[in-house]
């Protein structure tokens, strides 16, 4: 099953593999993709969904340095020429729009920008900034009601110039501790008012962008990332997070969001997200399920018969092999990934990785 066609939406998928989004952090001038990401992605066109690493809608969702962005026409210029590479090779591509919210620096934002978080709790750890190493993360401004209106209003304005840039569609990142799990996460939302103080109150802000980026470009062109056990940037269980996170899929099935992509991080030391209420969640939400989290060939291939998922997302496995559509099928051996280049600029560890023919 993992290498028949898919129909997600309106889109036609070659296989059920999906290349999960992953940070580069390559995009060097002004936050803006260029011909060496176009390079990368358009190596990966096999995947039958690319979903393209984290890409702010905001200048105050640029919390990593070098990370890209998504909200000026140059920035539309420049993931033109990825797409453009990912479908010349026969691929579809999504953009993961991610709000970095209180996981940020000052250093990396560009003028004028705000750390902005649900309130003014520091994200507690270390970021990376190019000029001044290591330091701890920026004390963030508590959002107001205004700039949860405005940033809202960002995604939905990303989610049009995405499909400007020739993406397929776009991806919400509500997971990993950035800013719309930053919302929906009770031990890092200590709000009360409407978007704190209650589950449902703390899933306001998702529900509401949701519902901004659908209305912008039709729900079947969206889907969103949740990771509800995880535990980057503080987050982490809490009383209630499956009831809570059962209303939201519910929810974003109501608004018609095309797919549901749940991460289970436990293979990376995480807590593990329960059979029990992986069923559940995908039982309440009508779209594709996309599961990932540590798969292999045969762990794949087995959610998949089971119909536990509809496709499943492989994350440095395609960071390190560019052809493993092909590698899948031959069950050949894999290239390692090289953590040390993970983010570091440059060809290095990012398009010298050699394919079976090299």
């Amino acid at each position: 099953m993992l290498f028949e066609p898919f129909t997600l939406g309106p889109t036609r998928l070659g296989n059920r593999l999906v290349m999960a989004p992953m940070t580069r952090s390559r995009a060097v001038e002004q936050n803006t993709a260029n011909a060496l990401m176009a390079e990368y992605y358009g190596q990966r066109a096999s995947a039958g969904l690319i979903i393209s690493e984290g890409t702010s809608p905001s200048p105050n969702g640029l919390g990593y340095p070098r990370i890209p962005a998504l909200y000026c026409d140059d920035h539309v210029r420049g993931w033109r020429l990825v797409t453009d590479a990912v479908h010349q090779r026969g691929g579809r591509i999504f953009v993961q729009l991610m709000h970095t919210g209180r996981v940020a620096h000052q250093l990396n934002l560009p003028a004028g920008a705000r750390v902005l978080g649900p309130t003014v709790e520091t994200c507690p750890g270390e970021m990376w900034t190019d000029q001044s190493g290591l330091q701890a993360h920026t004390p963030p401004a508590a959002m107001s009601v205004a700039d949860i209106a405005a940033a809202t209003g960002e995604f939905a304005r990303a989610a049009t110039l995405a499909i400007e840039a020739g993406f397929d569609g776009v991806e919400l990142h509500a997971a990993n501790g950035y800013l719309l799990e930053q919302f929906l996460n009770a031990n890092v939302n200590t709000r009360e008012d409407a978007y704190g103080g209650s589950a449902q109150a703390r899933n306001r802000l998702v529900l509401e962008v949701a519902s901004a980026t659908a209305t912008a470009i039709g729900a079947q062109r969206v889907g969103i990332r949740v990771s509800p056990f995880g535990v980057f940037n503080a987050t982490g269980p809490y009383h209630g997070i499956e009831d809570q996170y059962l209303a939201l899929a519910r929810e974003l099935s109501s608004i018609g969001l095309v797919y549901l992509h749940l991460v289970d991080h436990s293979a990376m030391g995480a807590p593990p997200v329960p059979d029990e209420f992986k069923a559940n969640l995908r039982a309440a939400f009508a779209g594709c399920f996309i599961a990932s989290g540590g798969f292999d060939r045969p762990g794949a291939e087995e959610v998949l018969r089971e119909q536990r998922a509809d496709l499943v997302a492989f994350g440095r496995a395609f960071l390190a092999n560019p052809d493993l559509v092909a590698r899948l099928r031959a069950n050949a051996a894999l290239n390692e990934p090289d953590a040390g280049s993970f983010y570091t600029p440059g060809a290095k560890g990012y398009t010298d990785y050699p394919t079976m023919s090299c």
